[in-house]
């Protein structure tokens, strides 16, 4: 059987095909503070790191500790937040969720207590506290669609800073060649099934039709790993459900 060259070389994982880590300054991250311990931080500089499109705000704590946090809106060098429960719901504060009313904006929200932030940390975005209920927070985010997180978790109230990037204009062809090669869109995708057979699993054959099952093994080699790999569930096993 022949070897498909796109497959293997994406799967033999080069560089060009793993996340960038040289140039990283550090984890973007609460403190592992408890919810009842009430620090306060002065922001001593604001960074860019590599790969990140939010700046970051390093922040000096009361304790000496120093972390690094996607910096919000309206920071600048010398401003102080504060974290913990009893803190006020303003700008730049960090606070749990049920600290927090309905309707205010948050970002850098904890999707397990005590994460340090992992949801609402690109330029410009930011979430709405909808609701507090018994089963936790009911969060609005960016796409309209609605979470229910802990009320443990924490988040910093206001926006992820940044939100201009988009805004400037490419200027000239090389500038969006080299915005879209980033994002692996700089020339068409051909289809598998529309490839001959020796170009991908998925071609030969007059129609376009795979012709077998799709999923495929976690452990199938780079030639043969296309498709849906290692699903939990099919289309088929949903149908069985149904009935």
């Amino acid at each position: 059987m022949g070897k498909r060259p796109l497959v293997r070389r994406r799967g033999r994982g080069g560089k060009q095909f793993r996340a960038i880590k040289v140039g990283k300054i550090a984890a973007a991250k609460y403190p592992n503070f408890k919810l009842d311990e009430k620090h306060s931080g002065e922001i001593v500089d604001i960074v860019h790191e590599k790969g990140r499109d939010a700046p970051l705000a390093k922040v000096k704590f009361d304790n000496n500790l120093i972390s690094f946090i996607p910096a919000p809106v309206g920071i600048a060098v010398g401003s102080t937040i504060q974290t913990g429960i009893g803190t006020p719901a303003i700008p730049k504060n960090i606070l749990p969720l049920e600290s927090i009313p309905d309707g205010t904006i948050i970002c850098n929200i904890e999707r397990n207590a005590g994460d340090g932030g992992k949801l609402i940390k690109a330029a410009g975005s930011s979430a709405v506290v909808f609701s507090h209920t018994t089963e936790g927070v009911s969060l609005k985010l960016p796409s309209g669609k609605f979470l229910t997180i802990n009320q443990k978790c924490r988040a910093m109230i206001g926006t992820i800073a940044g939100s201009g990037r988009m805004e400037k204009p490419f200027l000239k062809a090389g500038n969006k060649a080299k915005y879209m090669k980033a994002r692996g869109k700089l020339y068409p995708k051909v289809r598998g099934i529309a490839q001959a057979a020796v170009y991908h699993p998925h071609g030969g054959g007059r129609h376009q039709h795979i012709g077998r099952q799709s999923s495929v093994s976690r452990n199938t080699p780079p030639g043969r790993k296309v498709g849906i790999i290692a699903p939990r569930k099919t289309g088929r096993g949903r149908l069985k459900e149904r009935r």
